[in-house]
Order: C-alpha cells, then structure tokens, then sequence
C-alpha cells in the first residue's frame, strides 16, 4: 500500500491541517502508525509515534521530549472520513482525550470542550455520543490492564 494523505481535523480551535512531515511507518486495514515532529515548537514536546485505531475511533501517541524520554501517552478520541480515490484520511478530533503517565496514573481531559462544542452545535448529538462510547471504551482498556497492546505497534520504532 502506498503512503496515505493524513489531515488533522480540529473543532475547537477550527482548523484542518495537512500532516505533511508525518511519516507514515505502518499501514494496513486496522491501523496506521505515524512518526513525527511537533507542529508548533515546545518546550516539554519534540517528537512522537502515533497509531490510528481506525475501527475504534482512537489514536494513541506517545510523546518525547528532545532528549528522547518519554513525556507520557496521549489518547485522542477521533473519528475519520476517507476517501478512497485519492487515498486521503481527514482525521477529525471529538474533543475528549486521556494522558497516560509512564509511571501509569491516567488523566481524562478536555471534558468541557464537549459541552462548548455541542451547545455551539460544532458537534451533532450523533458525534457525542460516538465521543463518549469511545471514551468508555478506551478507559475500560486501560482500567483492565490491556492498554500495553494499544501501545505495541508503536514500539518498534522507537529505537529507530
């Protein structure tokens, strides 16, 4: 398979952005695993490693400093739309997300962007409630011990 086009899809702040330095590492018809540089230069992030859950409608990062130690893994909630003649993903963010410490303490944020988003009718009713299923799911996995596989596609890469 080639290389896909990736769009990150934004919906508060609004902005829809090519991710055109992101290097695709990994393709198939359940995943796709991506590394790269930070958009806007930080000082606590520099790089990471992300995997597209396509089915789930979750993408895990993990996220490095410059010296290359892990910062923490950064669970977003998302939905995509492809289209197949051009081979584009545009991969849109439902707002709520999970942080995963490296010494395992779990934080769930941006709640509140959920109700912004809902009462500006940024975000269908349809698409909460996609927000909050995912969500659920995503935290049961972590809460049953099984997050280390939503973590595996991406280790491979780490030491490249």
């Amino acid at each position: 398979m080639a290389d896909p086009i990736l769009y990150r899809k934004r919906l508060i702040p609004e902005e829809c952005i090519l991710l055109k330095d992101d290097v695709v590492l990994h393709r198939d018809e359940q995943i796709i695993v991506t590394g790269w540089h930070s958009l806007k230069p930080r000082k606590d992030l520099h790089h990471g490693f992300s995997c597209y859950y396509l089915s789930e409608g979750i993408k895990v990062s993990r996220f490095y400093r410059a010296d290359n130690s892990l910062l923490y893994w950064y669970c977003d909630i998302v939905d995509y739309q492809y289209d197949e003649s051009a081979d584009t993903y545009i991969v849109t963010d439902l707002l709520a997300d999970v942080i995963v410490y490296p010494d395992g303490f779990v934080k769930v944020v941006d709640l509140d962007e959920l109700v912004t988003a809902r009462k500006a009718d940024i975000l269908s009713e349809d698409m909460l409630d996609k927000a909050l299923l995912r969500l659920d799911h995503l935290l049961k996995i972590i809460y049953s011990g099984d997050f280390p596989r939503l973590q595996k596609p991406t280790e491979d890469y780490i030491s490249r």
